[in-house]
């Protein structure tokens, strides 16, 4: 038998045609997005960055931003089963997870029946995910990691693909509890959302405050999303692309020399996750663009929404006026 001269081609202009149709759905669902959420284009972006690289995502904002909005949205373009989950102090990780309840049947035998909790569908909204004990926060910390549940000693697995977008409220700390490092970690980005310009809102109060309600259609499946991300595992990243995420993350990190500057900035910083999640977030941001490869500009654009929920400055930093994001920006000027 003969080999095909042919065919390692036509594989390769199958594997085109497919990033080709994934990333013209990926545009019409950011497009789709962009007609309801207004004036906030880079948090569509990230936010479809983060669903892309499979992901989880912390959005940060005041209340009346669209956060809600955008989640529920984004459910809708991409046909993912979602479920709400409004976290308050009194929630409790059966309220989340679900529980055991014990049934009598009709001949009189008792059993464990399992009772879903709503962390059991596609895309869970944790609204103000700060307002709960760390006890229930921790009830998300396996499902975020690794898709499933552990319930009285067995395994349940969760519906694929799965997300948490988690909404955080910046201005009001009285009775929150801030999330521990170890679950902000599990959060690929921290997307910040900020007021949108005087046109947008403009837009925005046009759109919203007629007889009219705007509903944006389903573009895409999760069949589509999941394809989407085996894709962008799949892409080429080239060695100058990986060197400059590593020296970034690497740079962000508290420095053991003493007198060093970073000595004096940095109290923690991001660990190899932070790595991986550039990585990935880099390459998903490349294939929503339709770019075969991720560029510099890639990773400084996401250099912000990567680490700043990775790392913390040190007392006298923030004493001089200095912020997370601004220590990033100084790192990504300096890197890339």
């Amino acid at each position: 038998m003969t080999a095909d001269p042919t065919k390692g081609h036509i594989a390769d202009r199958d594997i085109l045609a497919r990033f080709n149709t994934l990333a013209a759905k990926l545009r019409d669902a950011r497009g789709a997005l962009g007609e309801v959420v207004f004036g906030q284009d880079d948090v569509i972006d990230q936010m479809m960055t983060a669903l892309v690289a499979g992901g989880h995502a912390l959005l940060v904002g005041a209340p009346g931003l669209a956060k809600t909005l955008l989640v529920t949205s984004v459910a809708k373009v991409t046909g993912l089963s979602d479920k709400r989950v409004q976290f308050t102090p009194d929630l409790m990780p059966a309220d989340v997870i679900g529980s055991e309840v014990l049934d009598e049947g009709v001949d009189g035998r008792r059993s464990f029946r399992f009772i879903e909790g709503p962390i059991f569908c596609q895309l869970l909204m944790a609204d103000e995910i700060n307002r709960a004990s760390p006890r229930t926060q921790s009830a998300l910390l396996q499902a975020m990691q690794e898709h499933h549940v552990t319930i009285a000693g067995k395994r349940r697995d969760l519906p694929k693909p799965f997300h948490v977008l988690a909404t955080q409220n910046p201005i009001e700390q009285e009775g929150t509890y801030p999330l521990p490092e170890a679950q902000l970690d599990r959060f690929l980005l921290q997307i910040n959302i900020d007021y949108p310009s005087e046109a947008a809102e403009r837009q925005m109060l046009a759109a919203t405050t007629g007889t009219m309600m705007i509903e944006p259609p389903a573009v895409m499946t999760p069949a589509d999303l999941m394809a989407a991300q085996q894709m962008a595992r799949a892409m080429p990243i080239g060695e100058q692309i990986v060197d400059k995420i590593l020296d970034l993350v690497r740079a962000g990190r508290p420095s053991p020399d003493e007198g060093s500057d970073k000595t004096d900035l940095i109290s923690w910083g991001p660990g190899p996750r932070a790595s991986q999640a550039l990585s990935l977030a880099v390459r998903a941001r490349a294939l929503i663009a339709g770019r075969e490869a991720p560029s510099l500009d890639d990773v400084a654009r996401l250099a912000g929404p990567v680490l700043r929920h990775r790392m913390a400055l040190t007392f006298a930093a923030r004493a001089d006026g200095l912020t997370t994001d601004k220590v990033i920006d100084n790192l990504v000027q300096s890197i890339i």
